[in-house]
């Protein structure tokens, strides 16, 4: 099977899942915690469902952020002059 296949048996799954909890809700009552989570749960497995859709039908957009490279060479000390000493305070003044 392919994925969009895949994803297009899952909608249907979701379709079928959103028709029985609308079902649900005119037999139980849409007023509920319980009732209004299972409600909440199947619309965000809607929606992630349209954005793994979207991210199938462009697979070649980035899926991962792009690594910044960190050089290895000594930072400034001229960054560091007008800042304190984590935990031990200014330079030019002691500790009580």
């Amino acid at each position: 099977m392919s994925v969009h296949d895949d994803l297009t048996t899952v909608q249907r799954c979701l379709d079928d899942l959103s028709r029985s909890v609308g079902r649900l809700e005119q037999q139980i009552g849409s007023g509920g915690l319980e009732m209004r989570r299972v409600r909440t749960d199947a619309d965000h497995l809607r929606e992630s469902v349209a954005l793994l859709r979207e991210a199938a039908a462009h697979p070649g957009a980035p899926g991962k952020p792009e690594l910044v490279t960190i050089p290895d060479t000594p930072y400034d000390d001229s960054l560091w002059i007008d800042t304190d000493d984590e935990g031990l305070g200014a330079r030019d003044r002691h500790a009580p």
